[in-house]
């Protein structure tokens, strides 16, 4: 729409890519920048921190230090005096915030023709408190499981025998039949005892080996039990899985069992975000994600239509599982017919038998082959190994150099670790060489794990050993990739004798798949994986696995609102579950690449996730859900988070207006809480919709929930960053170069599907992914339909992207939907050559964009500002996912606006420490554009409708199309047109 003032980039036509010709903000004093609001802001403090200076100091004038200073009191003048001319540099070169005076005189004339009434609905409150009687105490069950010898039990085809089974734990003692009709009586007493328990209890907690079948085989006990007795159509089982890919593998794997296809109607299927194949509704076995069944208590809170609900993987203690078993120990007072089964694979029942009031436990022993364990002292004496260019130096010297950042917690197993050291040194030289305790002394390093080692010890296996399928877990990608280079680069595994397999999620699903199969005769498999293998995938191959020992976790620091992503020290349950891995086929093997005083130090659990991760899109969950207070629920849980991390989740959620100040939902939160993704995302999307810039925004937001398109070529990282880099198209976005891959990728669909294959393939993108972010973008759309944001669910219906093109407005949404996550740019002036810009935040000072960003070696930007997403410390503090933004963006979509004086400046600023010069009058104009656009969104917000972009009368069309106008062309240079313009 236009007012008959300049132009606006219109609907999408050809060549819809972002980037190219980029422009540069018009500047007034010097190049554009922003500084410290004032001179003693706390954004310039910290950024003065990193040069040593401060802001004031005594001088000898005209930049020489006073003759009375001497040695190292000379240096520290001139490190403060370089910090005030830095500091004053800075807010002599602020962009210059203005608009042309036509366009001036028009927004004058649209505010002063803008009536709105000044007095608002209290919002009403949309949550509901849910309560329901304390749950009765329970009692432990007191059966005894015992058959006597001699004791007849039904035969089904086989002889009477006698048999002796044990207490509790069901292992016979006394048998005296053949090998075959054991396990067959095993299978068939298993099948009455657990069907027993699960009908006499409403809940169970079972604790079974790796190998035992309870995933496969409880869901299946069950629904064959109430089939038996004809009452087949009043069961419906649903077993909850921790990730997609094991709800998929277990349902095929039983479907198969029971001779049927997955899903189309029959007895057993999965469902999963974006996919699913049902079984039929009654008389079934549905194996879902945990995510799953908390959608499913939005609109049935009582889980009425299912009649056994089976949490498995429970001890991995992951955010969802246990927001769910607080749910469900309320709801079980509500439905006394509801069964419930626990699942775990480590012998941590008693824990959860506990929190469920001592309720009835079973476990169930796995019958694989026995495996044989080794130590890192077994591993260095067999293969003889010396470390090659071992670091020496003290550890608390390599740590720093190394971005090693003990948390509190650790830091005491370290100290004792330290302590313990010699008296665990002498120990081992009555069993092994001086070499290898030499060599332990030299590999005792926190925080690397010995990739040569590694390769030494499969190099061993595949010449030494017998067949079999070899499992490799490493922590990360980084420690992946580079085993693989070194197996490579061996001449012994260039032959095809060998099939490696590198498992991660940044891998396409193609190469995922892989691993399940069975290689040819005479090849040997060998995957590299990080603990996605632990559990529920089953390479029913494998017979030795290495265990680097380590473990990649997320913890999230409430100090300085910043999460960091280490590579911890495995539990015992985690050694455990990558022990059990080996011995299904054969007698197996496996290697702990640690020591034992390290294995006698180790956690029992993993810290569970509720207690290392933020808490903003949990806390909405509670609330949509009418689950009462926040802390009050959360205090409920198994292990409840600190109070200070849901302090500032709840913050975070007032401060993006997503609840209120009696910490209930906002019409804004309302929304937030029923999209499937984070709260700061999901305002993203409501922005989208309302500013005629759908379909990327979508883009934008499925990638950020689920993952970005790309993978990594091994040995091509390099060529995968140019191709990142050209489909940028100068865009200096990472989430624009997203938009423009999937552009491209459906152009090419549309040409066939050779087309599509080599444009993935010569852009290093998952087909698989981008046919995922697609069936996102559809889920979304159907969200926003359903709130009466938009008119279709096609997410490219026209009249939701009449400004689609528009790039700067589309980076407008991303920062209305990640602020305050905002980083300042300094140009690094090199003499010599152009260097990488420094990158600053706000509470941390210098940071990092991250390596796999298509900013990181970003010389030049057009304005001075990034928006990003995220912000991790792993070796460095990493900002991922950035974004170049203009200042009229970060005015209208970001926080507060203030107007004040700065010396002899003229300044706006927002939230007080991103400053712009500006005229006043202009400033007054922007912050009242302002004030008009936020009660526009918040009307839209409460009374969801499309804006009609062809009604010129409409006042939200002229708000909003000035607004448009100003950010995208009130920023155009002088140095030529931008790309689209009429």
């Amino acid at each position: 729409m236009n007012h008959g003032y300049g132009n606006r980039r219109g609907r999408r036509g050809g060549g819809r890519r972002f980037g190219d010709g980029g422009s540069r903000w018009d500047e007034g004093a010097g190049s554009s920048g922003g500084g410290g609001y004032t001179r003693n802001s706390e954004w310039d403090s910290r950024e003065e921190r990193g040069h040593g200076g401060e802001r004031r100091g005594g001088g000898g004038g005209r930049g020489k230090h006073p003759p009375h200073l001497k040695g190292r009191e000379i240096g520290l003048w001139y490190a403060k005096y370089g910090g005030i001319k830095r500091s004053e540099a800075e807010r002599k070169s602020r962009a210059v915030v203005q608009m042309d005076e036509q366009r001036e005189q028009h927004i004058t004339q649209l505010l002063n023709s803008v009536q709105r009434d000044a007095s608002r609905d209290p919002h009403p409150s949309t949550s509901q408190n849910w309560r329901v009687k304390e749950e009765p105490s329970g009692h432990r069950c007191k059966y005894n499981i015992v058959h006597m010898s001699g004791e007849k039990l039904p035969s089904y085809g086989m002889r009477e025998v006698n048999v002796t089974f044990c207490d509790c734990c069901l292992c016979m003692y006394s048998i005296s039949m053949c090998m075959d009709d054991i396990l067959h009586l095993f299978l068939l007493f298993i099948f009455n005892e657990l069907v027993r328990l699960i009908n006499a209890n409403q809940v169970l907690v079972i604790s079974g080996e790796t190998g035992c079948g309870k995933t496969t085989q409880v869901t299946q006990f069950i629904l064959d039990d109430f089939i038996q007795r004809g009452m087949g159509s009043l069961c419906r089982v649903v077993c909850t899985q921790p990730r997609r890919i094991s709800a998929i593998s277990v349902a095929e794997r039983v479907a198969a069992e029971r001779a049927e296809s997955v899903g189309e109607g029959k007895s057993c299927g999965y469902q999963i975000r974006l996919q699913c194949r049902l079984p039929r509704k009654q008389g079934s076995v549905l194996y879902c994600t945990t995510g799953i069944i908390l959608q499913w208590l939005r609109s049935d809170p009582y889980l009425s239509s299912v009649s056994h609900l089976i949490l498995d993987e429970i001890h991995e203690r992951s955010l969802q599982s246990d927001v769910l078993l607080s749910i469900v120990k309320d709801l079980l007072t509500a439905r006394e017919d509801l069964k419930v089964v626990l699942m775990s694979a480590t012998l941590n029942a008693e824990k959860f038998s506990k929190y469920f009031n001592n309720c009835s436990m079973i476990h169930i022993p796995g019958y694989t082959y026995p495996v044989k364990e080794y130590l890192l002292e077994d591993v260095v004496e067999l293969l003889r190994f010396k470390p090659q260019h071992q670091d020496r130096r003290p550890r608390y010297r390599r740590g720093f150099m190394h971005g090693q950042n003990v948390r509190p917690e650790k830091e005491q197993k370290e100290a004792e670790y330290r302590e313990s050291w010699p008296c665990f040194a002498r120990t081992l030289r009555d069993r092994y060489s001086d070499s290898t305790i030499d060599a332990l002394e030299m590999m005792d390093d926190d925080d690397k794990i010995n990739l040569e080692l590694i390769v030494a010890l499969i190099r061993h296996i595949v010449m030494k050993e017998d067949n079999g399928a070899i499992l490799v877990f490493l922590p990360g990608w980084d420690n992946i990739s580079t085993l693989n280079d070194l197996l490579m680069a061996d001449q012994i595994f260039k032959s095809d004798r060998f099939m490696i397999i590198p498992l991660h999620s940044l891998m396409p699903t193609v190469s995922q798949t892989q691993v399940f199969k069975k290689p040819p005769p005479g090849v040997r498999k060998i995957v590299i994986a990080t603990n996605i293998a632990e559990t529920s995938i089953t390479i029913d191959d494998v017979v030795y696995v290495i265990d680097g020992g380590k473990i990649k976790e997320t913890h999230f620091d409430t100090q300085n609102n910043i999460r960091t992503m280490t590579a911890e020290w495995v539990s015992l349950a985690n050694a455990k579950q990558r022990k059990g891995r080996a011995g299904r086929v054969s007698p197996g093997k496996c290697y702990h690449l640690y020591n034992g005083l390290r294995a006698s130090l180790l956690d029992n659990y993993q810290l569970p996730e509720i207690q290392r991760t933020p808490l903003e899109e949990l806390c909405l969950q509670i609330k949509i859900l009418k689950l009462g207070p926040i802390a009050s629920f959360l205090r409920k849980t198994m292990d409840p988070p600190a109070d200070k991390a849901i302090e500032l989740a709840i913050t975070h959620l007032v401060d993006l207006n997503a609840l209120d100040r009696n910490e209930e939902l906002t019409p804004l939160g309302f929304h937030l809480a029923r999209m499937p993704v984070e709260p700061h995302i999901g305002k993203m999307i409501l922005f989208g919709a309302l500013l005629g810039c759908l379909d990327p925004v979508l883009t934008i937001a499925a990638s950020l929930s689920f993952k970005d398109p790309f993978f990594i070529p091994l040995g091509k990282e390099k060529i995968a960053d140019k191709r990142r880099k050209i489909l940028s198209r100068n865009s200096r976005s990472d989430h624009l170069t997203i938009v423009n891959a999937l552009w491209g990728w459906e152009d090419a669909k549309k040409q066939g599907s050779r087309f599509e294959k080599e444009y993935c393939w010569e852009n290093f993108l998952s087909a698989n992914t981008l046919q995922m972010l697609q069936n996102m973008k559809g889920q979304f759309a159907e969200h926003l339909l359903a709130a009466g944001f938009v008119n279709s669910k096609d997410p490219k219906d026209p009249s939701s992207n009449i400004n689609s093109e528009n790039e700067k407005l589309i980076k407008a949404v991303i920062v209305a939907g990640l602020y305050p996550k905002v980083a300042k740019i300094r140009p690094n002036h090199s003499k010599k050559r152009p260097m990488p810009v420094k990158v600053y935040t706000k509470a941390d000072g210098k940071v990092c964009i991250h390596p796999k960003s298509v900013n990181a070696e970003e010389t030049q930007f057009h304005y001075t500002w990034l928006i990003y997403h995220l912000k991790m410390k792993t070796t460095s503090l990493f900002l991922y996912d950035c974004t170049e933004v203009s200042p009229f963006s970060l005015l209208f979509f970001g926080g507060y606006i203030s107007i004040q004086r700065d010396q002899d400046q003229e300044t706006i600023a927002v939230d007080e420490w991103i400053v712009f010069q500006s005229p006043a009058r202009i400033a007054h104009l922007v912050k009242d554009l302002r004030k008009e656009l936020d009660m526009l969104l918040e009307e839209k917000i409460k009374n969801p409708r499309p804006v009609v972009w062809n009604d010129r009368r409409s006042k939200d069309c002229a708000v909003l199309s000035a607004i448009i106008d100003l950010i995208t062309t009130q920023e155009t240079p002088a140095g030529g047109p931008r790309r689209g313009s009429q």
